[in-house]
């Protein structure tokens, strides 16, 4: 029989990396979601308020030592399960993360412990390849399996959405791609028979393409709050605020996301590999082992853009990506460097004030 953490993917990838000593002292729970301050948690049943203990706080370093949504922890429970202190956070088998909004230089946790991302694009003016891949590397860069889903179907005619999933396809060749519409609720039933039990998936896209309102077609209900899109720019408007995760009637768990209008990446190498797999084959096949893919004879790529085999658009945005990547990184590494030298300083001082 199922025991209720198994109910919300306890699965065995985390009962073989459970630590035997915390596990102990502590009980077990799963995010469910992130306020300012506190959390929320549940063992299978009821939700309960959390939050983190002190040592756990004294000992974070950045915002990727803090527990996200989606996140299996060590926490103790008090008064009948009415109150959770949190004490330590398990390994993640996946962790959906994006560079900060603006300038500043640092990580934002999205959602932990993620198997499946559905990545949601609306076939109006929302509709964006270049967009897509940004969202594609991010979803590779986790290891998490990357669902593609063009929403508004019913405004376009059958041969247009044709032409778009085959552009979709032409950027993301083994990836699932399905059309689905809201309003006449085509596929939303295909959709919601896919989720299987046990299972965490989350609904990635800009605002206004879909998402909560797909998220209330699968549960058969308004329970989310929803607002229209602006006819005049076509853009969404914020709904969702926080990331939530939802146990649906079948079993499997989903999470809705803020629509980003930002996708900055961070050290993303393995999720441009996997987003842009043959621009790295071609690379393999060049005349000289330090191509810079610029103006060389013997050039793949070069000869492969010229031959219409791949796009200059596609080739510009991976170069784009590569550099966006690396500069985030490097600079993300200074500031770390920073930190922990002033993190030290206060630990240091504080330590000295109670001798």
């Amino acid at each position: 029989m199922m025991s209720d953490l198994e109910s919300i993917g306890y699965s065995d990838w985390f009962k073989n990396r459970m630590d035997d000593e915390k596990s102990a002292a502590h009980g077990i729970a799963r995010i469910v979601s992130v306020h300012k301050d506190s959390y929320t948690v549940t063992k299978g049943e009821e939700e309960i308020f959390a939050e983190l203990s002190g040592n756990l706080l004294y000992c974070t370093e950045s915002a990727r030592d803090l527990p996200t949504t989606g996140d299996w922890v060590y926490a103790d429970f008090f008064d009948d399960d009415s109150h959770a202190v949190i004490y330590a956070i398990f390994p993640r088998k996946t962790l959906l993360k994006r560079k900060t909004a603006g300038k500043s230089v640092d990580f934002q946790l999205i959602a932990a412990n993620i198997d499946v991302a559905f990545i949601i694009q609306s076939l109006n003016d929302n509709f964006n390849l270049r967009r897509l891949e940004r969202y594609l590397v991010m979803v590779n860069e986790s290891g998490i399996e990357p669902v593609i889903l063009l929403s508004k179907c019913d405004l376009l005619p059958k041969e247009k959405i044709d032409e778009i999933k085959q552009k979709v396809l032409g950027i993301a060749p083994q990836t699932t791609v399905m059309e689905f519409s809201n309003l006449s609720r085509k596929n939303i039933d295909s959709v919601a028979s896919s989720l299987k039990s046990g299972f965490s998936y989350c609904l990635l896209g800009s605002s206004g393409v879909g998402k909560t309102t797909l998220l209330n077609s699968i549960i058969g209900n308004d329970e989310f709050e929803t607002r229209s899109v602006s006819k005049i720019q076509s853009k969404g408007r914020h709904t969702t605020t926080s990331r939530q995760l939802v146990r649906l009637e079948s079993g499997a768990m989903i999470i809705d996301t803020p629509g980003m209008r930002e996708l900055g990446s961070m050290s993303v190498d393995n999720g441009l590999d996997d987003t842009f797999s043959e621009i790295l084959e071609l690379s393999q096949s060049c005349k000289f082992n330090n191509c810079s893919h610029t103006n060389e004879k013997g050039c793949a790529i070069l000869t492969a853009i010229k031959a219409g085999d791949l796009t200059e658009k596609r080739y510009q945005n991976y170069l784009k990506l590569k550099k966006e990547s690396e500069f985030n990184q490097m600079t993300y590494l200074e500031k770390r460097k920073k930190d922990k030298s002033f993190g030290k300083l206060i630990k240091m001082t504080i330590k000295n004030k109670k001798r």
